[in-house]
C-alpha cells in the first residue's frame, strides 16, 4: 500500500463523519423546504437534490466540523442534533408557506366551500377544494419567483450560525418560532380579510331578511348566490392574494436565521 493510500484511508473516517452530519441537517431542511419538501415530489428527487447539495456544501463547511468522536453515543447525539437544525429550519420556512392555503380555508369557509373536500398531505383529508389549489400554486410561486434561493442561502449560512454538532440555542430557537407562528397566522387572515369581509355582510343581510320574511327559506335560496359570490371574489382577488403573499414570503424569507 503506498502512502496515498494510507493518508486517504485515514482520512476516510473523517471525511464520512462530516458527510454523514452535513445529510442530516441538509435532508432535514430540504424535507420540509418550499418547492423542494412537497410531499408530491418523489422521495428519490428530494434524495437526489439533498445529496447535490451536500456535495457543494462539505468541501466549504469540512474546516468546521469537529474531530470523529471516540464515543458512539456522542456521535448519534451530533447527528440529532443537525437533525433538529434542519428540521427547525425548514419548518420555519414551511409556516410560511402554508399561510397562502390556510387563507384559502378561511375563504372557502366564508363562501361555503367547506363542504367540497380535496385531501391535501400537508393540510389534511378534510382540505377546502379553495385551500388545494392555494396549496398547489404556491411552491410554483416559489420556485417560478426564485424565493426558494433564500432558505437555500440560510441553510448554507446556518452553519456559521449553528456550528456543526452544536445544539441550538433554546431560548432564541424559540422565540424565532413563536414569532413564525404569530406571522403565518396573521398573514393568513390579511389575505382572507376581503372574504371575511364579504361572509359577514352578507350573513347580516341573510339575518335581516329572514327577520324580513319569515316564510321565505333564507338558507337554501342564499346559499347559490353565496358560493356563486366566492367564486367570483377568489377569480377578481386570487392575483393580488397570490402577489401580497410573495411580497410578505420574501420579507420573510429575508429574515431568516442564517442570512
Amino acid at each position: 500500500m503506498s502512502a496515498d493510500d494510507a493518508a486517504f484511508l485515514a482520512q476516510l473516517p473523517a471525511w464520512a463523519f462530516a458527510t454523514g452530519l452535513l445529510i442530516a441537517r441538509v435532508g432535514g431542511a430540504c424535507m420540509l423546504l418550499p418547492g423542494i419538501g412537497e410531499l408530491e415530489l418523489p422521495a428519490t428527487v428530494r434524495a437526489g437534490f439533498t445529496l447535490a447539495l451536500v456535495a457543494v456544501l462539505l468541501p466549504v463547511v469540512a474546516p468546521q466540523i469537529p474531530p470523529v468522536p471516540g464515543d458512539a453515543l456522542r456521535a448519534a447525539g451530533m447527528v440529532a442534533a443537525e437533525l433538529a437544525t434542519g428540521l427547525w429550519l425548514g419548518w420555519l420556512t414551511r409556516l410560511l408557506l402554508v399561510a397562502l392555503p390556510m387563507a384559502g380555508q378561511i375563504a372557502a369557509g366564508m363562501a361555503g366551500l367547506t363542504n367540497v373536500l380535496q385531501p391535501d398531505p400537508a393540510l389534511g383529508p378534510q382540505t377546502a377544494a379553495m385551500a388545494r389549489l392555494l396549496a398547489l400554486a404556491a411552491p410554483a410561486a416559489v420556485l417560478a419567483s426564485g424565493l426558494h434561493v433564500l432558505p437555500l442561502s440560510a441553510l448554507a449560512g446556518s452553519y456559521t450560525l449553528v456550528p456543526p454538532g452544536a445544539l441550538l440555542p433554546a431560548a432564541d430557537s424559540a422565540e424565532v418560532a413563536v414569532g413564525a407562528v404569530g406571522e403565518s397566522f396573521a398573514l393568513s387572515l390579511r389575505l382572507a380579510a376581503p372574504f371575511v369581509l364579504a361572509g359577514t355582510v352578507w350573513q347580516v343581510a341573510l339575518g335581516l331578511l329572514a327577520r324580513l320574511v319569515p316564510q321565505l327559506q333564507v338558507y337554501f335560496a342564499a346559499m347559490p348566490g353565496q358560493i356563486l359570490g366566492g367564486i367570483l371574489l377568489l377569480g377578481v382577488l386570487g392575483g393580488a392574494m397570490l402577489a401580497a403573499w410573495q411580497a410578505d414570503l420574501q420579507s420573510a424569507f429575508a429574515a431568516l436565521p442564517g442570512l
